[in-house]
């Protein structure tokens, strides 16, 4: 049996997996079934949903404040089972990995256990999420949690099985570079998490910036406010409008941060001729950058939305994968 084979094949599957995971957490969020079942792991108690007439009143009378509605159950618990199913997709990893560590091939299995730990917690982020009822807090971590998983599993198929673009060393100057790239991508990630989880993203309408007459100091106190106490029930946000547009705005001038940083690391990939990368990484920051514009203009269509989260981990892979490629050693 061919465990070198299987295990890669698995862990593409797994990466693959966790972007569909990815775009149905934000499907989920987008049309508000983030509370869809008010209980955890079970939805009002079942499986999956009360569907006979007398269960159903029977869970609006155990959850009065939040109504069975079968529209929001099935998002939520569908991104449960698949989220919980990737789990299982990580342990049939570690324990190929162990398999082919056992007859003396090379495998990261460190990495990969750190991973199922990783989706373990990101499990308990999900519990969360729903326990302490949207708190926005929460929410970001785990949307961030879902991020890195996929960023994990892709740098786990890259330290085992990838191939590198690259046939010469590389310059200390496009490893800065392309670190900085990476860390504004995960900064601005974590404010589309914040934006998401505090229901700003039309906060502000106008193109290309918000009014910033608007915004007080006190604005931007309150929306930045990472110490905020957990409250009742964060289902379409608790900060007023101003704060709201200060959330709004800190992304878009992450998102004009994000695109001087790559276009750095873009005109340094160009002079040392590594083209395919440099053109790889400006259509999927030109995609992205579109699906934000048009999230502003359209007013959030809904999988335009989804489509601009998704592209988000997209790109923060991508910028995985640059990294990787300028730090590993190359063989000349």
């Amino acid at each position: 049996m061919n465990y070198q084979l299987m295990l890669k094949r698995l862990i593409i599957v797994a990466t693959c997996f966790s972007l569909l995971v990815i775009a149905l957490g934000a499907y989920t969020r987008l049309v508000h079934a983030g509370l869809g079942c008010p209980d955890w792991p079970l939805c009002y108690g079942h499986a999956w949903a009360p569907s006979s007439t007398n269960e159903i009143s029977q869970a609006n009378l155990k959850f009065p404040d939040i109504p069975v509605n079968l529209t929001k159950t099935w998002p939520e618990m569908t991104h449960r089972y698949l989220a919980s199913s990737l789990g299982l997709l990580c342990i049939f990893i570690v324990a190929l990995g162990m398999a082919v560590k056992r007859r003396g091939q090379q495998f990261p299995i460190k990495h990969s256990a750190f991973l199922l730990g990783f989706i373990i917690l990101q499990g308990l982020f999900g519990m969360w999420t729903v326990t302490l009822k949207l708190w926005p807090q929460v929410v970001t971590a785990h949307l961030l949690g879902g991020f890195t998983t996929f960023c994990l599993l892709l740098l786990l198929y890259l330290r085992s099985y990838g191939r590198s673009v690259l046939s010469i060393g590389v310059k200390q100057s496009l490893k800065i570079s392309a670190l900085i790239a990476l860390v504004f991508v995960l900064l601005q990630v974590a404010l589309g998490g914040w934006i998401t989880s505090n229901y700003a993203a039309l906060a502000c309408t106008q193109l290309p910036w918000c009014s910033v007459s608007q915004i007080s100091s006190n604005d931007i106190y309150t929306g930045f406010n990472f110490l905020q106490e957990i409250g009742p029930n964060y289902l379409g946000g608790q900060l007023d409008g101003g704060a709201r547009i200060a959330i709004h705005l800190a992304h878009r001038l992450g998102a004009l941060a994000v695109m001087i940083s790559i276009a750095v690391l873009i005109t340094l990939l160009i002079k040392f001729r590594i083209y395919s990368v440099a053109a790889f990484i400006g259509v999927v920051t030109i995609a992205q950058i579109g699906l934000g514009i048009f999230n502003v203009y359209f007013h959030l269509p809904l999988y335009n939305a989804v489509a601009h989260n998704l592209m988000g981990a997209i790109l923060l892979g991508t910028l995985v994968w640059v990294n990787w490629l300028v730090r590993r050693k190359i063989d000349v």
